[in-house]
């Protein structure tokens, strides 16, 4: 596949040549980026940072997808003003600085974006499988988009999260691997997309939507 010769831009951290459609706003104590479609709308995503921040413009392009395709799209800052990662920082202490960036003790901050916007359903894409059993007990329908050649998230630990899902989760949920593929390969400009991936990362996005729509 065309991303084991080049890694997905956002897996690197590299910044695509994106401005955004949005703006940056203020939601009590956080900055964020919001984006509106062109028509009003009553439905809302809150979109989730990566390592790299809330300034990304990879991150923005997708928030900005969402809201091309009629959803008010907000992306908090959940470092609130602590720097992101880099890909030029020293790479051995990433998991120093990581286990600052505690991705559970964002309620604060999420509270926040909530009294913003209203939350009714969830997506997540390639996020980390965390060690936490109550993450099975899904409160709102979900679907996991993972990577065969996912080097963050392998494949033994979705198949455990497959299980247990299986077992726990009452609500509807739905995992899909994308044989090829690599960590973040949903994560892409238009432009940039290579002839071999096209498919799979249009159909990840589809299913998203998909998702979305009849959820929300």
């Amino acid at each position: 596949m065309a991303n084991e010769a080049r890694p997905c831009p956002c897996d690197l951290g590299d910044r695509m040549e994106y401005g955004g459609l949005g703006l940056e706003v203020q939601i009590e104590h956080i900055g964020a980026y919001l984006v509106k479609p062109s028509a009003p709308s009553d439905k809302a995503i809150i979109v989730i940072q990566d390592i790299f921040g809330w300034q990304l413009p990879n991150t923005r392009y997708m928030a900005d997808l969402l809201a091309d395709n009629g959803y008010i799209a907000v992306c908090p800052d959940l470092f609130v003003g602590k720097e992101p990662w880099s890909p030029s920082h020293d790479w051995s202490k990433f998991q120093e600085w990581f286990e600052e960036k505690n991705p559970t003790n964002i309620n604060k901050e999420v509270d926040a974006v909530l009294r913003f916007l209203k939350e009714k359903s969830g997506v997540s894409v390639y996020g980390i499988v965390r060690e936490r059993e109550d993450r099975y007990d899904l409160k709102f329908p979900t679907l996991f988009i993972f990577a065969e050649n996912d080097h963050v998230i392998p494949l033994d630990q979705v198949s455990v999260l497959e299980a247990k899902l299986k077992e726990k989760c009452t609500v509807d949920h739905q995992v899909k691997i994308f044989p090829g593929q690599t960590h973040g390969f949903v994560h892409r400009k238009r432009e940039d997309i290579n002839p071999e991936d096209k498919a799979q990362i249009l159909e990840a996005r589809g299913d998203m939507l998909d998702w979305l729509n009849k959820y929300m």
